[in-house]
């Protein structure tokens, strides 16, 4: 390279020395989803714009670049926020929506239904807490560990941190007459019906034991303060906290309770672990989420020699809150903790930042790894599953100093 050619293309870095706050070093900025002529992806299906700075098509799901956070809080603004599809977003309206509770477990057997007012006169609630895609990650099963799944290539955007308002699911399932013999709860969701491999799985709907339902999910009308956009579930989803993303069915429609055991293809055919190393079977069906650390900087991201440059990222775990993150810039042969910039909580994830002052060019190797406060840490390796699901392990992070 030129020594021209090198003044030229450290201009285009625009990296920075260390300083205080949040802002991390970048090898350019991201543009914001507001910019007055963003340069738009296109996703079937989805109503908000997707630009491409912030997202990366994948089907009928955006996944949020995860260096787009790098300006934002703890919490992922809607207009960043990643999202999983099905089908298409449906457009619905408060006026015609209802909710139907109905089924078996009911001491009436229903069904109850509640309108959007009614449902909003009940008492509210609201709950931080992230939504994580079971399969984040997944691509990493085949560019580091060399297997082979199924699924979208997600990387680590498919998750989102939100304030969400609502009410208790476990108020609605007693207002209906939920009775103690009820075992399990499906909601279902207002998008149009699945079809995969020919077949019509109907609309996406996914069980729930009692013990949960009445535990710590909402039904959620409102995210950072303002209606569900659509493509987050207006009018009304569900939230489940930590635990896998299909939990958290979007345009919540109706909700069956049984006294008897439920099933779909959402925890039968998909979200189990299929593979050599699991049942025959497969799995018990997933629930929680798992461990994660990510950098808020691209793969391939340029960087210069001699300079303090300010690493941030975001870590969180869904079995407790985090106790440390840990970072290499050697691939992996030496680690210094990084500096943790919120308070550890439940549900959440924290921001994290580490100083580092690479001396020469060449390509390096970024990991970082996170463990929680009940001992739980990213491994090496994540276990293969057909599917590419719950993928845990440190990941590989490429950039260039320059």
């Amino acid at each position: 390279m030129s020594a021209t050619h090198r003044r030229d293309l450290l201009k285009l870095l625009a990296v920075a020395p260390l300083t205080a706050g949040l802002t991390p070093v970048l090898p350019a900025r991201a543009a914001s989803p507001t910019a007055p002529h963003p340069q738009l992806a296109i996703a079937p299906g989805i109503v908000k714009p997707l630009p491409s700075e912030v997202f990366t098509i994948r089907g009928t799901n955006a996944e949020t670049r995860f260096e787009a956070l790098r300006e934002t809080g703890q919490l992922t603004p809607a207009e960043r926020f990643f999202v999983r599809n099905h089908t298409s977003t449906p457009r619905l309206t408060e006026s015609d929506w209802r909710l139907s509770v109905w089924g078996s477990g009911l001491r009436g057997r229903g069904p109850v239904d509640f309108s959007y007012g009614q449902l909003r006169s009940l008492p509210s609630v609201t709950r931080t807490a992230v939504v994580e895609c079971a399969g984040n990650g997944r691509s990493f099963f085949t560019t580091q560990q060399g297997e082979a799944v199924s699924g979208t290539s997600w990387t680590l955007g498919a998750i989102g941190a939100a304030r969400w308002r609502g009410v208790r699911l476990r108020d609605v399932l007693h207002r209906a007459g939920i009775a103690s013999s009820a075992v399990d709860v499906m909601p279902r969701g207002l998008d149009d019906e699945f079809i995969s491999g020919g077949n019509n799985l109907g609309r996406v709907r996914r069980p729930l034991p009692v013990a949960k339902a009445l535990d710590d999910v909402i039904l959620a009308y409102e995210m950072n303060g303002e209606p569900l956009p659509y493509d987050h579930g207006f009018p009304v989803r569900v939230i489940v906290p930590s635990w896998i993303g299909i939990a958290s069915i979007k345009w919540l429609g109706d909700i069956e309770v049984s006294d008897t055991p439920l099933e779909s293809p959402w925890n039968t055919q998909f979200y189990r672990l299929f593979g050599a190393a699991h049942p025959p079977a497969g799995s018990a069906p997933l629930t929680r989420q798992t461990i994660k650390s990510a950098f808020e900087l691209p793969n391939g991201a340029l960087l210069e020699a001699g300079r303090t440059h300010r690493l941030t990222g975001r870590a969180w775990s869904a079995a407790a809150p985090v106790r440390t993150v840990e970072v290499s810039t050697d691939g992996g042969t030496h680690w210094r903790r990084a500096r943790l910039h919120d308070t550890p909580r439940r549900h959440g994830w924290v921001r994290w930042s580490l100083p580092w002052r690479p001396r020469s060019a060449g390509t390096a190797e970024l990991r970082a790894r996170t463990t929680d406060l009940a001992g739980n840490s990213q491994p090496e390796r994540t276990v293969h599953n057909t599917q590419g699901y719950l993928f845990d392990a440190v990941v590989r992070h490429q950039i260039t100093v320059v």
